[in-house]
């Protein structure tokens, strides 16, 4: 027989042993008679475990231990635990697994009866609050539309007034639609709000409840959710929101390959992807009031010649994460992976506003083209944004009516069955499952053109933020990023030199012209290999000056430096106009997290290979 040592028990534990010991002497004789065990016998030389186990469920890390403690045989050089071993004989340990196995049971009545009087006592406090709530008919909610004369909503067939909540909160104005009405229908939308903390706060505005009949009425009429026809995503992809949804790819994906293939493209949806039936589409086009061009996805096919170009796309908050670490903005946390590059296919924009009435004295009077989504919310608003009208018309401008992306339709993801693509621009403007297009004095009135994608100073908060004051973001600035290896990798010091791979891009059609790569910190500097397309292919020519619009991949193979334990890995793209990345985040930090394009960093160790340690 092999003979285990139990562990020592604590000096805790043999205090309390000791307090307990003359307990035991009077309570334990009668625990021990129904449970100990035949001292005598070698056959059965342990307390009754099953009838201490069934009582250690209430205290189960007290009663493993008694256990430990009755079937310890060992010695010990101290003279607690000798007395420990010597004092409590098998029938002391039959009495005192028993004494604790009792008291725990008794300490867990005691606690059950406890917790049944409290939640007695809040079942009864929680009766009386709602026997002197109110019963209101949903004629009587729907009266309080406005802070003039509260805002009442319903949810799950209670009744809420929050008029002081809706002046506290910064989307006050998108809670003035569910004014009077149900708040399902709009939390489905923005499903962010289904957590326990929103709900808890929402009780605190608990003023009655919904009529039963108006209630009954309310539950017939099901609330689907908009977001049940979304496509399928692949699992790869690092979701940063599920609804609306909200991903990009494992970094290290993007510098495989030149082209990012369309199912690991980054995905920025705002509102549910709609389903789009191509055979009645229609696109509208009013360059001149009152004149619409109205246009089929055939007609837009075979109509307009078909054009290509290679073009990244990039969300203004890409890399969001990193300004998160210098201060909390708000905003999804994307990584550095809110980033792609694909070959468009489609008409040129400039063609179709040709088609519908442009001509040079328009510009007289128009500065902007409008772009609107077939993507709405539940009170029909749609998506919308629009771009300098010069971009628009200009010949090399390249601004595409996209309808396939890397030679295939466009996924639902990305715009089916229509997009626009605008080179060298901030991914808010490429506007996917386009429905209509105007050409304007003013700019698109769209939440995301107004009062979002802008840039503030560090010093701007959301006390003092004016959106009117900053420009809607267009061209975005120079960026780069590290792919591989991954911040937190590990490198064996055998492998003798390390590879680092990134992405480059820079906004307005300014052609990356290099990239610095530091191993040191940004101490010193080597020279990175661009490539504008895949290994083993000959580069394409380089882009007319101003029409740089797809990224540059790059690479470094350096020499691991001779002592070092850990690597910081540096890296910052120059473009064509000699603009640089700057060097840290918080002089750029804003509270939306866009624009963030500061040095990328990533930091390695380095370990010995096992057989040399």
């Amino acid at each position: 027989m092999v003979s285990v040592r139990a562990p020592p028990p604590s000096s805790a534990e043999l205090f309390t042993l000791r307090m307990w010991k003359a307990a035991a002497f009077k309570q334990g004789a009668e625990v021990s008679r129904k449970h100990q065990c035949n001292a005598a016998s070698q056959t059965h030389p342990q307390p009754d475990s099953c009838w201490l186990s069934q009582h250690s469920q209430v205290a189960p890390a007290l009663a493993s231990r008694v256990l430990r403690f009755c079937s310890s045989s060992s010695s010990s050089s101290s003279d607690d635990q000798r007395s420990y071993q010597h004092t409590y004989s098998p029938s002391w340990t039959h009495a005192l697994a028993g004494l604790l196995a009792g008291t725990a049971t008794v300490l867990a009545y005691g606690l059950y009866h406890h917790n049944a009087e409290r939640a007695e006592t809040r079942k009864v406090k929680t009766t009386e609050k709602a026997a002197a709530l109110s019963i209101f008919s949903q004629e009587e909610v729907t009266k309080h539309r406005s802070l003039e004369d509260g805002v009442w909503v319903t949810y799950r067939g209670s009744v809420y007034d929050i008029t002081e909540f809706v002046a506290m909160h910064p989307g006050g104005d998108k809670i003035l639609l569910a004014a009077g009405g149900a708040l399902e229908p709009f939390w489905a939308l923005y499903a962010v709000h289904n957590q326990e903390h929103i709900l808890k706060i929402l009780s605190e505005y608990k003023i009655g409840d919904l009529s039963a009949e108006d209630l009954k009425k309310q539950q017939t009429i099901k609330s689907s959710d908009p977001y049940s026809s979304d496509p399928d995503r692949h699992p790869v992809l690092h979701i940063n929101s599920l609804k609306p949804f909200n991903a990009e790819p494992p970094p290290e994906i993007l510098s495989e390959s030149y082209i990012t293939p369309s199912v690991f493209f980054f995905k920025r949806n705002h509102l549910p992807v709609p389903r789009v039936d191509p055979a009645s589409y229609q696109l509208h086009v009013e360059v001149l009031p009152g004149k619409v061009l109205t246009l089929s996805l055939e007609e837009l096919k075979t109509r307009f010649p078909k054009h290509t170009v290679t073009a990244t796309l990039q969300c203004a908050g890409n890399r969001r994460s990193e300004m998160n670490k210098v201060k909390q903005v708000k905003g999804l946390n994307w990584g550095i992976a809110a980033i792609s590059n694909a070959t468009w296919g489609g008409t040129k924009l400039r063609d179709v506003l040709l088609a519908a009435g442009y001509e040079p004295n328009v510009a007289q009077w128009a500065r902007h083209v409008q772009f609107e989504g077939l993507d709405r919310d539940v009170t029909g608003t749609t998506y919308g944004a629009s771009i300098p009208l010069n971009k628009a018309v200009s010949e090399e401008g390249d601004v595409l009516l996209a309808y396939e992306m890397n030679g295939e339709e466009l996924p639902a993801d990305h715009g089916f069955p229509v997009r626009v693509v605008v080179p060298g621009t901030v991914g808010a403007r490429n506007v996917k499952w386009l429905g209509k297009i105007t050409v304007s004095a003013e700019e698109s009135r769209s939440h995301w053109q107004q009062n979002d994608y802008k840039g503030f100073s560090p010093g701007t908060d959301w006390d003092t933020v004016d959106f009117k004051s900053a420009p809607a973001i267009q061209e975005l600035p120079i960026q780069s990023a590290i792919t591989t290896p991954a911040d937190g990798a590990v490198i064996y010091r055998s492998a003798e030199k390390v590879t680092v791979n990134g992405y480059a891009w820079s906004g307005g059609g300014r052609e990356v012209v290099r990239v610095d790569v530091s191993l040191d910190g940004g101490k010193t500097w080597q020279v990175a290999q661009l490539r504008s397309s895949d290994k083993g292919q000959h580069d394409k020519l380089s882009p007319q000056p101003g029409r740089a619009w797809a990224w540059k991949l790059w690479e470094v193979t350096a020499p691991l430096p001779p002592e070092a334990q850990e690597l910081e890995i540096v890296c910052k793209a120059v473009d064509n106009s000699y603009n640089v990345q700057p060097d840290t985040v918080a002089p750029i930090w804003n509270l939306r997290g866009v624009l963030s394009n500061a040095w990328h960093r990533v930091k390695v160790e380095i370990k010995e290979d096992q057989n040399e340690e």
